[in-house]
């Protein structure tokens, strides 16, 4: 079974909800997230696929991956665009063609192949509707036998593409001892950045 990874969004206020890239188009923070972690795999050497609801939101990854600057760009693509086999990062909102270690689910939804990987990365955002969506993921993964781990993250810092690499390299994560469900976690150790991760005995 897979290793998920809820990351809990915990912001101040709605307007927190998005952040801008540098082309002024309004990007979920949980969207941003998701960019900021596949860079951080990338650097690991790790394969990712992120995976979204609908074209419309892969494209929205695709050009927030592309701002990066050189220092922290990405090597990305859509599914079927790019190498035969994918570059480093693969973003699509149908399922993969080829095997990967990681996923980031973007999805209201469970993928139905998320068997297929190592580790999955998910969000509960801030909003109402997206945490009752997140809820209902976190139920479903567990009934699938995944482990479940949760983290607290703070997104208030990250309202700038010009503090990824910082984000990168700066401990942002901090333990979360509720899951979605409010259920209780036993310590582990995870390979995301900078975390320190609670998760549920099976």
């Amino acid at each position: 079974m897979s290793q998920v990874t809820f990351y809990i969004l915990n912001e101040d206020s709605a307007d927190k909800n998005t952040v801008q890239n540098e082309v002024n188009n309004s990007v979920p923070a949980h969207f941003m997230q998701a960019c900021i972690m596949a860079a951080f795999y990338y650097q690991q050497n790790r394969k990712v696929f992120i995976y979204t609801d609908n074209q419309q939101d892969a494209f929205m990854v695709d050009e927030t991956l592309w701002q990066f600057d050189g220092d922290s760009f990405v090597p990305h693509n859509l599914l079927g665009e790019g190498p035969k086999f994918g570059t480093p990062v693969e973003i699509s909102w149908m399922p993969p063609t080829h095997p990967r270690p990681i996923l980031i689910n973007l999805s209201l939804h469970l993928p139905d192949f998320s068997n297929n990987f190592q580790q999955i990365i998910d969000f509960v955002p801030s909003d109402e509707q997206l945490k009752m969506s997140a809820r209902l993921r976190y139920s479903a993964y567990k009934k699938l036998g995944h482990s479940l781990v949760t983290e607290s993250l703070v997104t208030e810092n990250l309202a700038t593409e010009s503090l990824v690499k910082e984000s990168l390299t700066t401990a942002t994560l901090s333990s979360e001892n509720n899951s979605p469900e409010n259920e209780t976690h036993s310590a582990t150790t995870d390979e995301s950045p900078n975390s320190n991760n609670q998760t549920e005995d099976k």
